[in-house]
């Protein structure tokens, strides 16, 4: 007599939920779903067998994610002189299946316990994906498959390069079972990961002056925080007889650099942030992971590169961002080539920290370019008032309009000062970088 247990089921009558019980057979050890017969064991049969079949074909055609109609098969038997419907599933090779409309959760994932199907606890899903997709990171399924590319669309668009679902697959977006990878999820707006960006006051972690959590695809987050640091690298003006020299605290080369690296060999199965701080004296970029397994920190000075995300390099790659794998530390050290101050790099199991030193940062302060009365007056005018106009100027320093704008303009192109607004509504700010 036949009877349900984990691997046979029996339905009266065809529902829309034998699609559930399909996913739950295929993500488990297969089984068989007989449709004609009532859990009771009675056996009824079914009325038009044909007509059956077809809307079970069509429900797991339709409704299940990646393909499971090669692990499938439907017919007819006979039992007790009766006509039954059989549905036999094989255990799946891209587990794990689920609903389309559902997703890879909870609530889309279903597996078999004892002669019930449940949902599949984010536990178990993982562990199918791991089994399926082995333990690279970029190369496994998404948990998310509801996946937009707006930011990545634009940033590809801006490079020329096509970005139809052809680059997709070839550059490991959509995997071969055509569901998004989890370089797919890197790159669209629902990436998880994010860079968390802070600037202290000094050369400690004591005073807070500014912080940002930068969220999207990392390409997003990769425009965002350079021009956030960029803000934050100022330019300090230096006179040589007649000729200003204006040199930056950080090479921007070497910002360039040691964010791409961040981004690119970051160990992105772990949840935290890449940390990026901002100090009066050095920039710190501390990445998550380490450094790959039989690669020592002389091999990376050397140039020495194994990538932990290979398909995301690529993608860097192809975007130009980088060009070539294993040059953006020698970049970086050529960068500081003529300074005394060199970068320093730490290493913990898990992290990577790598520090970038202002090279206009001298016995413990800040050299600046040294002050006009007339600025050393504009710059008393914030002791009182967190803005000022031009007509300020001018009358505490008694002065023309005239003498006011090129004062004033002058002091902008120093970096002292920050415009904000225009026409009459034009007002100076002490500039947050120094």
């Amino acid at each position: 007599m036949i009877s349900e247990n984990k691997n046979t089921e029996l339905k009266r009558e065809y529902v829309e939920d034998i699609k559930k019980t399909v996913i739950a057979f295929i993500n488990t050890d297969g089984g068989q779903i007989y449709i004609g017969i009532n859990n009771d064991f009675t056996v009824y049969g079914t009325d038009n067998p044909d007509e059956t079949l077809l809307k079970v074909t069509n429900s797991i055609r339709d409704s299940i994610r990646p393909d499971a109609t090669l692990f499938t098969e439907c017919g007819e038997e006979s039992i007790e002189g009766k006509k039954v419907d059989l549905v036999t599933v094989q255990r799946g090779a891209a587990r794990p299946y689920y609903l389309a409309g559902k997703g890879i959760r909870p609530e889309g994932v279903f597996v078999r316990q004892g002669s019930s199907t449940v949902p599949a606890s984010e536990a178990a899903i993982l562990n199918m994906i791991k089994e399926t997709s082995g333990d690279q990171y970029e190369t496994a399924r998404s948990l998310n498959q509801q996946l937009t590319f707006e930011s990545a669309d634009a940033y590809f668009k801006k490079k020329d390069i096509a970005f139809s679902k052809i680059q997709k697959k070839t550059l490991r977006l959509i995997g071969e079972d055509n569901t998004y990878t989890n370089l797919a999820l890197l790159l669209s707006e629902q990436c998880v990961h994010t860079i968390k960006l802070a600037v202290f006051e000094g050369s400690k972690k004591t005073i807070f002056k500014d912080r940002y959590e930068f969220t999207g695809s990392l390409l997003k987050q990769l425009e965002e925080a350079y021009s956030f640091i960029d803000r934050y690298n100022s330019t300090r003006a230096e006179f040589q007889g007649l000729d200003r020299i204006d040199k930056r605290d950080y090479p921007t080369d070497a910002i360039r650099e040691a964010l791409l690296n961040s981004i690119v060999h970051r160990a992105y199965e772990f949840s935290h942030s890449t940390l990026i701080s901002i100090f009066e004296d050095r920039i710190e970029f501390i990445n998550i992971g380490g450094l790959m397994k039989g690669i020592s920190l002389n091999d990376i000075r050397l140039g020495v590169s194994a990538l932990r995300n290979p398909n995301l390099a690529g993608v860097f790659y192809r975007l130009r961002l980088i060009e070539a794998f294993g040059t953006g530390m020698l970049k970086i050290t050529e960068c500081y080539s003529d300074f005394d101050a060199k970068p320093n790099i730490e290493l913990s199991d898990n992290a990577f920290k790598i520090a970038l030193p202002n090279s206009n940062f001298h016995n413990g302060k800040i050299v600046k370019p040294d002050l006009s009365c007339r600025e050393n007056q504009v710059l008393g005018l914030f002791e009182k008032m967190e803005s000022i106009t031009r007509k300020d100027v001018e009358q505490t320093l008694k002065i023309s309009q005239a003498t006011a704008i090129l004062l004033l303009r002058g002091m902008v192109e120093k970096n002292l000062l920050e415009k904000n607004g225009q026409g009459k509504n034009l007002k100076y700010k002490r500039s947050r970088s120094r």
